[in-house]
């Protein structure tokens, strides 16, 4: 029995962040779901169920820098692998997309499978349209709804430059999304 109280206690506790992360996710405050996540990580990162869920807290709120550990814990399940693909392809996007933009990289010749993540919706926009690399914007229209558009753009930031999308709705801003 003095073996199983700690168990117990410990179990609870995993289930607890797991809870509180989801509360927060449905309640879409999706930053301090992928914050808790990202302070609980280590001792969960053999549950996939945890790991995907921060995963996809951080990519709701645009920390996607921090994907890079749940694609790699996210192995074990025919699920779980497909998040980890899904991540790593919006991931693999926002680095290309932006060396494209402050190195003038080609990504015609790339070909990814399409998701529904705006960074991912803008990267195929890009990489098929015709190239001015001195624009200092891009305007994309979505293949989708037909008033929602996207504006491309790079500031610097600290001597970083940080690459921009935002999101417009009937030409009236209702996103801003900003990664580096």
């Amino acid at each position: 029995m003095k073996y199983l109280l700690p168990f117990l206690l410990v179990i609870n506790l995993q289930a607890d962040i797991t809870t509180q992360m989801f509360q927060l996710f449905e309640k879409k405050e999706y930053a301090k779901s992928c914050t808790l996540g990202f302070r609980h990580f280590q001792q969960h990162k053999h549950n996939e169920t945890f790991v995907s869920l921060y995963a996809f807290s951080c990519l709701k709120s645009d920390y996607i820098d921090r994907l890079s550990q749940p694609i790699i814990a996210l192995k074990f399940s025919t699920e779980a692998r497909k998040n980890a693909a899904y991540f790593t392809t919006i991931l693999l996007q926002k680095k290309l997309l932006y060396y494209a933009l402050i190195d003038g990289y080609d990504l015609s010749k790339f070909q990814f499978p399409t998701t529904d993540y705006v960074l991912s919706k803008v990267f195929d926009l890009y990489s098929k349209s015709p190239k001015k690399h001195d624009k200092k914007f891009y305007i994309f229209n979505d293949l989708d709804n037909p008033n929602l558009s996207y504006k491309l753009f790079l500031i610097k930031k600290n001597n970083i430059n940080k690459m921009v999308i935002e999101e417009y709705l009937n030409k009236i801003k209702i996103k801003r999304h900003i990664y580096w």
